[in-house]
């Protein structure tokens, strides 16, 4: 079975956000040295996102169902573009992003329940308990502005005064994906039409702010 891309190039996927009582989350380490994130993985064919959750959750970091407590989930899906440099143009249909749905799991035992080694390819090869906002500076930019979004909303279910306050860190500024330019195109010699402006290949780097809605980068 394979994982489901939608009709506009959007793999379908699930975010998993794991708390310890003390409110800290979990993030892994991933095992190709490429920082920290929350486990997170496609969703098949035919799959039901919390089918997904529970089978990522295994893969991921070994847990059960029986490990954890299902708190809390998003109402949409929640979309991100990925990079030009991250675009894998020889699939088919060509993936350009992901459309998440993000669960909020409390964690009932302890570490020693992880198992980083519960699959053939392992995702993470260590993982780490940090403060609840932590994860958006740690993780890779693109998805800066989606994990800020699936936080604010688990935290609203979570908590019965809403998230933790955001630290002074966390600005408008580093939630903005940067959109390379373009490369130079040579003027023509000859007499022939001119390449405009609007017609420059452009990489659309963006995360869609407003929208509901995949490779696991």
């Amino acid at each position: 079975m394979n994982d489901y891309i939608d009709s506009q190039g959007f793999r379908a996927n699930v975010g998993i956000v794991l708390m310890r009582d003390g409110g800290e989350l979990f993030l892994g380490g991933r095992r190709d040295g490429r920082g920290w994130q929350f486990p997170q993985g496609g969703v098949l064919r035919n799959e039901q996102p919390e089918a997904a959750l529970y089978r990522e959750l295994h893969e991921e970091i070994g847990l059960e169902r029986g490990d954890v407590e299902l708190v809390a989930s998003t109402s949409r899906w929640l979309r991100y573009r990925l990079p030009h440099q991250y675009l894998r143009r020889r699939g088919n249909p060509v993936c350009i992003g992901q459309k998440q749905r993000w669960f909020l799991l409390r964690m009932l035992g302890d570490d020693s329940r992880f198992n980083f080694e519960a699959t053939a390819e392992p995702e993470f090869d260590r993982g780490r308990w940090v403060d609840y906002w932590t994860p958006v500076r740690e993780g890779i930019y693109f998805k800066r502005a989606v994990y800020v979004r699936a936080l604010q909303e688990l935290g609203e279910q979570a908590f019965a005064e809403g998230p933790p306050p955001r630290p002074d860190w966390l600005t408008d500024a580093m939630l903005r994906v940067p959109h390379p330019r373009s490369p130079r195109r040579r003027r023509r010699t000859d007499s022939g039409p001119r390449l405009a402006a609007s017609d420059e290949a452009m990489t659309d780097a963006s995360v869609a702010a407003g929208a509901p809605d995949g490779t696991d980068q």
